[in-house]
């Protein structure tokens, strides 16, 4: 989590606006960082310095003074505050100890025998009375916590000019709110005086009342004790959260402007600040430790570790009710921010807030009488295909029963992953379900007889557990581990930095850098690393400038043509592999694959410097160096996953030993997650939707296969082209590969696709099913015209410009510079790509 966001989930809502204002500093060192690198004025009075010739540090530095002031200042006013709170507490219970002596002396005058002080304290803490200092009550305000609303922000204090009037209020509301009749009822003299007022001699009973800390003004007193901790303790939170808001604030200004700011800074202001003093922390740690004692003393028989386990578990009860709110809201802005639907409506604007608004629009009898997905356009979609699908399955069509119900699953399943209805890994899953309750399947041996249920679930589920899925989810585990331990980063920032300042080297390194990324860590991750390394780049270039759109076009681009590089690059050619018989080695792969993606980019690069044409004279701010060296942990990641890549390319000479490349992808898997390198989260974390999406596909090809749907397909196919040489068949489904991709996603196009063209290479006169399918991969890969073609091209489209909240990037970017792109990638390979395929003898 960024630490702007976890100052917010952290921090105290009433004291929000007293925190440091991390994001608007490090706002201002992204100007300061402007103005330094072009050192020219402007005048533009938003990017002109705020003092004419001032130096950086200066601004930087009264920038953090106003902040130090302003926290210091709100410290001295709560630290007065509830440090008075707890003096008031101790003043009330030593109060109340000289009336239980009072007790004492009044009682044993009619007792007839004197009763110390001790046994009245023995009464008072009897069992009961501890019974009830449970950690957790239940009140009404529990049922009030959850209909708190969960879009509701964090709740701002007035301005800091009515610093004393908002503090004291927002403290006083918080109170009420966490625990309101305390301080109206708690008046512990008064209620003892109110209990000897009417003490009975003859009853020993009576004695209870004397003890105000029994039943319900324990109760209370209970409770003034825990609200005062969780203020002492959310002080204590207060001061660490600035002090490393401060350290962070200035380590990012150190980085970024060449300084050393922090050390100075840190030394010479922040640790002499009263807050951050030690005599600060060491007065809060007495009062944390004094009421703890309280605590002890009057409900856990003095036992301090009791004590202190029951206080801290009410301060994380008041913290998880603070962040309800915060956390649900913090979590949906990061969904927003990431999430990106792979569909072509999410290209068109937000949909849920479409529909919300339409629904706003029906009165309230319409909103009443019918439910809400009749309005939604997803519900039609979805009732369309099941119709689509009952329509074909009841069709008279001259087909065997299987191949008339695999033709239905078919294209159902086919207008699921385009439309997108329901998720994409969804759609997957559906598949052998299909696949046993239509009896689609039948057996290998002759004479193929359909197969029973039972027989059928171990066929499909058979085929979705490969080696191939293993070897994704080897690729997914490596790629994670060098995304972690900031190995992918550290390499791509240490080549930027080389690149110089000139923008077209600068472009033509950046899209070298994401096209090798893409081989290791995927297209969807390369393109996400590079867009955050590209970042002080993009904020020192004008907002509207071609090189900002080239930079992130390129980006995209040449992670679509990375992803074609290795087996594991993208999950079409992990498709492939499973299909391509015998599949082809990783030297093989690369062989073909490397001339034709280091051609293609080269040509992209021309594509981009010719129709953006930079400013002449544009310079562009290198990226600084890492200096700092590889840790063990790194050199251990890098060193596996070295090893691992070499045994990949070595696969088919260690057939004898290891038999496939699957089982090598399970050694990074295991270390990496054995030795702590990566832990359970990280393993939750994987692309699981990815793997049970190539899953799905694997076993929609062998049910297609099975059947001998796909048999019958391709001989038809054959009978119309089977004079034709295989180069021109290639040529031919790759225009088909290229509109089915480029609308779809690559690995949907790859699933339906690909299965075909292996059986359509098997029936030619000359057989060159390998060929055509290795041929059919590339294509669909090369497929980047569209926004929605691909992960990468949906990840550019949506990045903005901070400053102005504009994208980079519009349609028009995508089509006049990406269907180009595409033209160019699909001659590459259809011109050297089929020569180096004929070479390896494919």
């Amino acid at each position: 989590m960024k630490f702007s966001h976890s100052i917010q989930f952290n921090a105290v809502p009433e004291w929000s606006s007293h925190y440091i204002a991390y994001s608007s500093l490090k706002k201002l060192t992204y100007k300061l960082e402007r103005i330094v690198n072009h050192k020219s004025s402007t005048n533009d009075p938003e990017s002109s310095p705020l003092i004419p010739n001032e130096n950086s540090d200066v601004t930087f530095q009264r920038a953090l003074d106003k902040e130090l002031e302003k926290i210091c200042h709100f410290y001295q006013f709560k630290e007065s505050e509830i440090f008075g709170e707890v003096a008031k507490l101790l003043s009330d219970i030593e109060t109340s100890n000289s009336k239980l002596d009072q007790a004492n002396e009044f009682n044993s005058d009619f007792q007839g025998r004197p009763r110390t002080r001790s046994e009245a304290s023995t009464h008072h803490w009897d069992s009961k009375s501890r019974g009830k200092s449970n950690v957790s009550t239940s009140t009404d305000e529990d049922s009030e916590d959850d209909n708190v609303d969960e879009n509701t922000a964090l709740r701002k204090s007035p301005s800091a000019s009515e610093h004393n009037k908002s503090a004291s209020s927002a403290s006083t509301s918080r109170q009420e709110k966490y625990r309101p009749e305390i301080y109206n009822n708690v008046d512990l003299e008064s209620q003892v005086n109110r209990v000897l007022s009417h003490t009975d001699d003859n009853n020993d009973d009576n004695w209870n009342k004397i003890i105000p800390y029994s039943t319900t003004n324990g109760a209370l007193l209970k409770d003034r004790i825990i609200s005062i901790y969780v203020q002492l303790y959310e002080l204590k939170s207060f001061l660490l959260l600035n002090r490393t808001g401060f350290m962070k604030v200035l380590k990012k200004y150190d980085k970024i402007m060449g300084g050393s700011l922090k050390s100075v800074y840190m030394g010479s202001h922040v640790d002499i600040a009263l807050p951050f003093q030690l005599e600060s922390s060491q007065r809060l740690k007495e009062n944390i430790n004094k009421v703890e004692l309280i605590y002890a003393r009057l409900f856990t028989n003095n036992d301090s570790i009791l004590a202190k386990r029951e206080l801290i578990l009410n301060v994380r009860e008041q913290v998880v009710w603070e962040r309800n709110t915060v956390w649900r809201e913090m979590i949906g802005i990061e969904r927003k921010r990431h999430a990106t639907h792979v569909g072509f409506r999410s290209i068109l604007g937000p949909h849920d807030e479409l529909e919300s608004r339409r629904l706003q629009d029906k009165d309230e009898v319409t909103e009443s009488f019918f439910p809400e997905w009749i309005f939604n356009p997803t519900a039609y979609y979805l009732l369309g295909i099941i119709l689509v699908f009952f329509i074909i399955l009841l069709a008279p069509i001259n087909l065997e029963p299987e191949q008339h119900n695999c033709l239905a699953m078919l294209i159902t399943v086919s207008l699921l992953w385009a439309t997108e209805v329901i998720p994409l890994f969804a759609t997957a899953l559906l598949i052998p379900v299909l696949c046993v309750v239509l009896r689609i399947v039948r057996s290998d041996e002759m004479p193929h007889d359909r197969l029973q249920p039972h027989d059928a679930a171990k066929y499909v589920f058979a085929a979705m557990w490969t080696p191939v899925i293993l070897l994704l989810l080897g690729g997914l585990t490596i790629a994670a581990a060098l995304s972690k331990h900031d190995i992918a980063r550290r390499i791509a920032t240490t080549v930027l930095s080389k690149a110089g300042d000139k923008p077209n080297v600068v472009l033509l390194a950046t899209m070298f850098v994401a096209s090798f990324a893409s081989m290791w860590i995927s297209n969807i991750a390369a393109s996400m690393l590079c867009n955050s390394i590209i970042q002080p780049i993009l904020r020192n270039l004008p907002p509207d400038s071609p090189v900002s759109r080239e930079l992130v076009l390129g980006i995209a681009l040449a992670a679509n043509v990375g992803g074609m590089l290795s087996p594991i690059s993208s999950p079409q050619n992990i498709i492939a592999l499973q299909i391509m018989k015998p599949p082809p080695s990783w030297i093989v792969w690369f062989f073909i694959t490397l001339p034709i993606g280091v051609i293609c980019i080269l040509l992209i690069w021309v594509i981009l410097v010719m129709s953006f044409r930079p400013v002449k004279g544009t310079r562009i701010i290198p990226l600084r160096p890492i200096v700092e060296k590889f840790s063990r942990v790194q050199l251990f990641v890098s060193t596996v996953t070295l090893i691992t890549i070499a045994l990949w390319c070595m696969g088919h000479q260690l057939e004898w030993l290891l038999g496939d490349m699957g089982v090598i992808a399970i050694i990074p898997v295991v270390i990496f997650f054995g030795s702590g390198v990566l832990t359970k989260e990280d393993f939750n974390n994987l692309l699981w939707t990815l793997i049970i999406l190539a899953a799905g596909g694997l076993s929609l090809g062998k049910a297609v296969d099975s059947s001998g749907l796909l048999h019958t397909i391709a001989k038809k196919i054959t009978s119309q082209i089977e004079d034709l040489h295989v180069y021109a068949v290639l040529s031919i489904f790759s225009i088909l590969i290229m509109l089915i991709s480029s609308f779809i996603s690559h690995s949907i196009a790859a699933l339906i696709i690909l299965p075909l063209l292996y059986k359509v290479g098997i029936n030619l006169e000359d057989p060159h099913p390998n060929l055509l399918v290795m041929g059919g991969t590339l294509i669909c890969t090369a497929a980047m015209g569209l926004p929605t073609s691909s992960f990468p091209n949906m990840t550019a489209v949506m990045l903005e410009n901070p400053e102005t909240g504009h994208r980079y990037l519009k349609a028009k970017h995508f089509i006049t510079r990406g269907l180009p792109s595409s033209f160019v990638s699909s001659v590459i390979i259809l011109t050297v790509g089929y020569v180096l395929m004929r070479i390896v003898g494919m």
